[in-house]
């Protein structure tokens, strides 16, 4: 068993979820899952923390296909913030640096709760970059027995603490 998962306003407040490998096992109130299944998995709590499904990029094809996500060992050419249009067209983009940008850019998406993204991306270094990362190319519903164990944790204001794909903790917050 991997783990339960607990955060208030998770399905309803209070509500927990099991993950067994890629899949949720259980979802139900915390304290009958951490009966039932805690002495097997390992638990972990986010006490400020809303359990929510992963959120649906409908807009992957631009903000990777057509956006530069600047290194930061750049960021005093280039600034840090992701470069579109002319500044885009100005650079030299190596089917490197493209893959380079897109792991940043994919980065940043996960960082936002991102666990599905709209695709098709046609340059393969994005491509690539897109599939080794794990996101799904389509929206995940939410949290039900045998369904995909992905999911992001949210602060009250809104930033992810963490995201899971495929049960795969793939970002948290530090």
């Amino acid at each position: 068993m991997r783990g339960v998962a607990a955060a208030d306003g998770t399905v309803a407040l209070g509500h927990a979820v099991v993950v067994d490998g890629a899949r949720f096992a259980a979802v139900g109130p915390y304290e009958e899952l951490l009966a039932t299944y805690g002495e097997r998995a390992r638990v972990r709590e986010w006490d400020d923390g809303i359990l929510t499904p992963g959120r649906y990029e409908r807009d992957a094809v631009a903000l990777l296909e057509a956006t530069y996500w600047p290194d930061p060992r750049e960021a005093d050419d280039l600034g840090t913030e992701p470069l579109t249009g002319a500044a885009l067209a100005a650079l030299d983009m190596t089917d490197a640096r493209w893959g380079a940008s897109a792991r940043r850019g994919v980065q940043r998406l996960l960082a936002t709760g991102t666990t599905a993204l709209a695709g098709p991306f046609t340059h393969p270094a994005v491509r690539t970059a897109v599939t080794r990362s794990g996101l799904r190319d389509r929206p995940v519903g939410p949290p039900e027995p045998g369904g995909d164990a992905d999911f992001a944790v949210l602060a009250p204001d809104g930033t992810c603490l963490t995201t899971s794909i495929g049960g795969r903790l793939v970002y948290r917050r530090r």
